[in-house]
């Protein structure tokens, strides 16, 4: 590094020697080198290679946004990112970003108060608990707290990135909350707020929202190295922490000093595979996050004695089983299932679920558990669908699975008919069988296909889906994706399957776009020990620390938006502490 520290020979000689004494015997080491007491204390401190008032660890939202936050308070600040490019899972995302009480808000007369708010976010992440008449809604202390603390930095934050030119917005006032008609939600629309030069899709606002922040960043003179992966907090004598040790991507350990704090802005466990056995409450075949997203923090923060929360929790929703067996880093979620002449069966070739639930509660769907059988029943999904979704609604955005000819269409099956479909599903289920339990197709699989196709065809002639009533939902319609426009109809979610071939058919099973469980945090983003202390000098923020949210997804931009609202709480939490003196 450039601006690498180098201690001089004499130092060095000291220090080695310190060392070597072990860190029990400074009293004799300081007798036999003739050095007090406070100048063995310094020699027994590790080496450090460069010096910050601020290191942050994560070049996603949470990192860049952190790290800005705590240079605009006039502290030296560093990123070091593990993964060879800047961006994160956040460079993946769309990058809505959920604002409540938002300046935009307020200007088009939208009241968004927070005891309503409040109620909303409640009765969603807490609903076995919820009480409108108790005081905190039926929240524990830390879940209101800090879902209080949102409501109350996440438009100061945004309006503070929008005003430095790190992250301008266009606020975005029609698009719905995810449960946007339940009476708790006042405010059902217009909390979205989207970077300024997204596209109208808004599909590509997480490479808008990286590229600004970065080159902002880098504009205030924060440096951001890539290839450089945490591996160990370092403490003074006290237990306060005082720096992080890393390994390049040569294998060389760095070690850098924070004066005032370390904040990890790291992900989530998704792509750790024990972590994920181990805590997650389904069979989650993988996810959408970054590949460098594989839980470091969950042990680096446990080792200083951090207490976990929320680990069974994720962000969750429905992913293509090939590209999740492949690992392949380009996964999208599917946040919008496309198509009206479209259905989703499971492997007996029942059509038990409502294909537009927002993404997060369509994952939950693939865990129920059948008792007597001793089973997943829809542990794999199929879609299906004909060649009139196929040509009207294909698309490369949003994870969707009818995708446009010429782009990457391996997890699509084809079939002339119905039967010879059902004989490429069967074939692809023996494929990754290892993956999926052995699960091939029920025997009666096609026929009882041909009668969900034949319900869901008289369901999709009148508009109205008595099974599971898709479209009726706002939010349902708003990710409906394209669909061939049909004068007339009340429900553009659905439409008759063809009668006659092509078919297409794809394998769905759960994901995640991050998990949401990991080291409790206080509203400042301090990491909590067990008995609910702050560990000095330790932060966290995003999903590589526990969310109150809980089981719930609020709304679209309900990951982005707690993360810029803590990220500047945590930066101004720590331009408060006093610097460090090793």
């Amino acid at each position: 590094m450039a601006d690498r520290i180098r201690s001089d020979a004499g130092a060095n000689s000291r220090r080695r020697f310190m060392q070597q004494a072990g860190a029990g015997s400074a009293g004799v080491a300081a007798a036999t080198l003739g050095l007090s007491m406070q100048e063995a204390d310094a020699a027994t401190a590790p080496a450090f290679d460069a010096t910050y008032d601020i290191v942050v660890a994560g070049s996603g939202a949470g990192g860049l946004a952190s790290a800005l936050f705590a240079r605009w308070q006039g502290n030296s600040a560093v990123i070091l990112e593990k993964a060879g490019s800047i961006g994160g899972t956040t460079a993946k995302a769309a990058f809505w970003y959920w604002v409540p009480n938002n300046e935009a808000m307020k200007k088009a007369g939208i009241a968004d108060p927070k005891p309503d708010f409040l109620k909303y976010v409640a009765r969603l992440s807490n609903p076995q608990g919820y009480d409108p008449g108790h005081p905190r809604y039926g929240f524990t202390q830390w879940e209101y707290d800090m879902c209080s603390a949102f409501y109350d930095s996440a438009s100061p934050a945004a309006e503070l990135l929008a005003a430095k030119g790190a992250l301008p917005y266009r606020h975005v006032a029609d698009v719905p909350d995810y449960f946007a008609e339940l009476p708790e939600d006042k405010a059902p629309k217009g909390r979205v707020l989207v970077p300024k030069e997204a596209i109208p899709s808004m599909a590509d606002g997480g490479l808008v929202a990286v590229r600004t922040m970065s080159t902002k960043a880098r504009q205030e003179g924060i440096p951001i190295r890539t290839g450089v992966r945490v591996t160990k907090l370092l403490q003074d004598k006290s237990g306060r922490v005082i720096g992080v040790e890393a390994k390049d991507e040569l294998g060389a350990t760095v070690r850098l000093r924070a004066r005032k704090a370390v904040i990890f802005a790291t992900g989530g466990f998704t792509h750790n595979v024990e972590l994920r056995r181990n805590f997650l409450n389904g069979p989650i075949f993988g996810g959408c996050a970054a590949p460098s997203n594989e839980g470091d923090f969950v042990p680096i923060a446990g080792a200083l004695g951090a207490q976990l929360r929320n680990m069974n929790y994720a962000w969750s929703c429905p992913i293509p089983l090939e590209k999740a067996i492949a690992k392949d880093g380009s996964i999208s979620g599917m946040f919008s299932v496309a198509g009206d002449s479209m259905l989703f069966v499971n492997k007996y070739g029942h059509r038990n679920v409502n294909e537009k639930l927002q993404y997060n509660e369509l994952a939950q769907t693939f865990f129920e558990w059948d008792g007597a059988k001793a089973e997943y029943p829809n542990l794999v999904r199929i879609a299906i669908w004909d060649q009139r979704s196929q040509q009207h609604s294909a698309s490369a955005e949003y994870g969707r699975l009818i995708v446009p000819p010429g782009t990457d269409d391996r997890h699509v099956i084809k079939g002339a008919t119905l039967a010879e479909l059902a004989r490429g599903i069967d074939e692809r289920f023996a494929k990754y069988a290892g993956a999926i339990g052995a699960a091939r197709l029920a025997p009666e699989f096609l026929t009882n296909l041909q009668a969900a196709i034949a319900r869901f065809n008289q369901f999709a002639k009148t508009g109205k889906d008595l099974d599971f009533k898709r479209g009726e939902r706002v939010v349902e319609q708003l990710f409906n994706g394209d669909v061939k426009d049909e004068p007339g109809r009340s429900n553009p979610t659905m439409w008759p399957l063809a009668d006659a071939g092509p078919y297409y058919a794809a394998l769905v099973v759960a994901g995640t776009l991050d998990t949401k469980g990991g080291p409790k945090t206080d509203t400042n983003g301090r990491v909590l020990d067990a008995g609910d202390q702050p560990i000095p000098g330790l932060y966290g923020v995003g999903n590589c620390v526990a969310s109150a949210s809980g089981r719930a997804y609020w709304a679209g931009g309900a990951t982005l938006g707690p993360i810029i609202a803590f990220a500047y709480r945590a930066a101004n939490a720590a331009h408060a502490e006093g610097r460090s003196a090793a």
